[in-house]
């Protein structure tokens, strides 16, 4: 190697790496480099020893479509992984998914999706996380540092306002400054202070009239002057289409227009070249595109790669653990009367176990749209509960000869994504919102009767998003939300719907009594918008999810941040580190938790913060630490939740920043948005 090849030497600065590669590169070249060359990788420079950089879909697992057609560990949905509350479980499937990456050789995988969860309706739910930036920003930000540990590429999606999937490709979210920042931004810019993530997708959609991928304000004004974003920004797979053209993309600081061919036609070489020639851009123009492109290539090693053969399958147990884990801790048992779970074996000789989805197997290609994870083998639940009581009770089929009668309820999760447009499925999918909130009727009668039949019958909820179960709650004992729980789903809900397991997840989203309840869909022109103008209207402002139900004193089903155990747990002991902070700093509340029941368990202590007196208007509390702690029965624990001034703040659209006024701040710490009993105060001075 030439000692003056700095790019190529892995032991040099990566900026000075970045800008010698950058000088060599000639203009046709930097244009080749700024579109794809087919469907998931760049087009090579052959001349100075620049392979492709490949992309698979993500975010549950390595997407069968994108890999070579290979078979993955599937995770559970991203909002189940969000209800483990457990930051370090979510490190540990960003890890195995970094793994998997560099297995299926690839560079990137298209993911984690972090969108907020602005309606219960969104068909891309289950991929998301919270509709809480702080839960999501924190569960995101692991995720992220897991996969890039692994000289992987993330890439958080989808920036930004892109919560909802009707008219995607062409509506624009009309949001306030005040709401875009201390919402949506704020997810982001809490992921990039911590995680330093080295890939972005940007939206389909418009944001203030503009689209994402030429929107200046959002691009570069935001994520890169303000936030500091340091890695590449690519399109949504045809994001660019509905732009002005290639200066408007570039002028804006898109760096990279996917897929390679005609529905992504923006960013060409021939139209580059033109708006070159037009002198709507210049070379440094292309120059600060290319830039974190060739970033990015440094940090995965794209350089040091040698060939290696794709492997077609990869049945890794030790992934497989992982994904189980995140399905045991994810569920959410939001009903249990009289201590009905879990079941006693012993006690127990005739089960049923019924439903559309107890049987269903979710990893086929594409299905529910382009987060689809084939994996080498499925555990239903069906299997999963026969082969854990196989020898022990009897199987049957009709509810009245059951002792007890599992009925498993939910979504369908789309078709294929190319029929499922066709056949007009609901469910949580890709491309498509839902329009109901309860299940379909057929379910929902298949519940009532089945219940006639047999009262002692628990549903299992398998489902990606809130669902209404108003209609048949009081009737039934028990009720757990088991998400889309994983290739070895089958295994978990069985070992916690038998005690092996005690349910520790928490909700990330609100439940809301009725639709009209939530903050969303107080008018249609909020959600689904306002379909001949194109338009939808984020009027709730800042007042997403709970913050919405807080303000109005509007009693939710089940409530942010809830989640039932087979134990109990007793906070007390709320205290702080110091009483007065000022300017920028850390300060440390903790709490002290006692498991006072009889079960090994996990508790989430949440800690919220109020502003006494403000300015401005704002939420009576907001999320701002959380953690996790498992417990032995009879087991005491301090949990110890550092934060900074950045708990006080607000957006000020008057002075364009994020800001903390002078005042008394309450602390609180409890296990729900509804369930704080521990208080104190803290003086701030800003």
């Amino acid at each position: 190697m030439d000692k003056k090849t700095i790019y190529l030497d892995q032991d040099a600065d990566i900026e000075a790496r970045v800008e010698d590669l950058l000088n060599r590169l000639t203009l046709e070249e930097k244009i080749l480099l700024i579109r794809g060359r087919d469907f998931w990788t760049t087009n090579p420079i052959k001349r100075l020893k620049v392979p492709s950089f490949g992309m698979t879909d993500g975010p549950l697992g390595v997407a069968y479509h994108s890999s070579h057609k290979g078979k993955r560990t599937r995770f559970p949905a991203t909002i189940g992984l969000a209800s483990t509350w457990n930051k370090d479980l979510a490190f540990k499937m960003g890890e195995a998914m970094g793994k998997e990456m560099k297995l299926s050789g690839r560079h990137q995988i298209l993911g984690p999706g972090v969108n907020i969860i602005r309606s219960p309706l969104c068909g891309r739910n289950f991929e998301y996380l919270s509709e809480d930036p702080v839960l999501s920003s924190d569960i995101g930000a692991e995720v992220i540092k897991g996969i890039q540990s692994q000289k992987i590429a993330s890439c958080m999606k989808h920036y930004i306002t892109n919560n909802s999937e009707t008219k995607r490709m062409k509506i624009s979210t009309e949001i306030s400054e005040r709401a875009l920042h201390e919402i949506y931004v704020k997810n982001y810019k809490r992921i990039i202070e911590k995680a330093d993530p080295w890939g972005l997708m940007v939206c389909y959609n418009k944001i203030n009239g503009i689209h994402g991928a030429e929107n200046k304000y959002i691009l570069r004004d935001i994520l890169r002057d303000q936030l500091g974003f340091t890695g590449h920004v690519v399109t949504d797979w045809g994001a660019a289409r509905g732009t002005s053209g290639a200066a408007g993309c570039i002028k804006a600081g898109l760096n990279l227009e996917m897929p390679g061919f005609f529905i992504s036609r923006v960013m060409t070489p021939k139209k580059v070249k033109k708006a070159l020639d037009d002198g709507d851009i210049n070379e440094g123009d292309l120059n600060y595109i290319v830039r974190p492109l060739l970033r990015t290539f440094m940090r995965v090693r794209l350089f040091e790669e040698t060939e290696q053969p794709i492997k077609k399958v990869l049945d890794i147990p030790e992934h497989q653990q992982i994904a189980k884990q995140i399905a045991e801790e994810g569920m959410v048992l939001l009903k249990n009367d009289s201590n009905f779970l879990p079941i006693k074996l012993d006690e127990v000789k005739k089960i049923a176990i019924l439903g559309p989805n107890a049987n269903k197997i979710f990893g086929k290609p594409l299905r529910g749209g382009s987060s689809a994870v084939v994996p080498p083998k499925e555990i239903t639940p069906y299997e999963g509960i026969a082969n854990y009581v196989s020898g022990k009770v009897e199987m049957v089929s009709n509810p009245e000869d059951a002792d007890i009668v599992f009925l498993f309820v939910g979504l369908n999760h789309g078709g294929h994504l190319l029929s499922m447009f066709l056949s007009k499925k609901e469910g949580d999918t890709e491309g498509r919102d839902r329009t109901h909130y309860a299940l379909p009727d057929e379910q929902q009668q298949l519940i009532r009767e089945t219940l006639v039949r047999n009262p002692n019958t628990v549903i299992i909820l398998i489902a990606g998003s809130p669902i209404d179960c108003s209609n048949w709650f009081e009737n039934v004992p028990a009720i757990l939300n088991a998400w889309y729980p994983g290739m070895l789903g089958g295994d978990a809900i069985a070992r916690v719907l038998f005690g092996e397991v005690n349910p520790s997840g928490k909700l990330p989203v609100t439940y809301p009594k009725k639709l009209e309840d939530h903050p969303a869909h107080e008018s249609k022109k909020r959600f689904p918008g306002d379909l001949k103008e194109l338009k939808i209207y984020f009027d709730e402002g800042i007042y997403v999810g709970y913050r919405y139900f807080d303000k109005h004193q509007i009693e939710p089903f089940f409530p942010f941040g809830f989640g039932l155990s087979y134990s109990s747990f007793e906070m007390s002991n709320i205290q702080l580190d110091k009483t007065n902070l000022q300017g920028k700093g850390n300060f440390t509340v903790s709490v002290d938790v006692k498991n006072i029941g009889d079960k090994l368990g996990a508790e989430v202590i949440q800690i919220y913060v109020s502003d006494d007196e403000c300015s401005v208007d704002r939420p009576p509390k907001e999320l701002q630490g959380f953690e996790k702690v498992h417990l032995k029965p009879g087991e005491k624990k301090s949990v110890s939740i550092t934060l900074n001034e950045s708990a006080f703040e607000f957006y000020s659209e008057k002075e364009h920043e994020f800001k903390a006024e002078t005042g008394t701040f309450t602390i609180w710490g409890g296990s729900s948005s509804r369930e704080l009993p521990l208080s104190i105060k803290i003086n701030y001075t800003a």
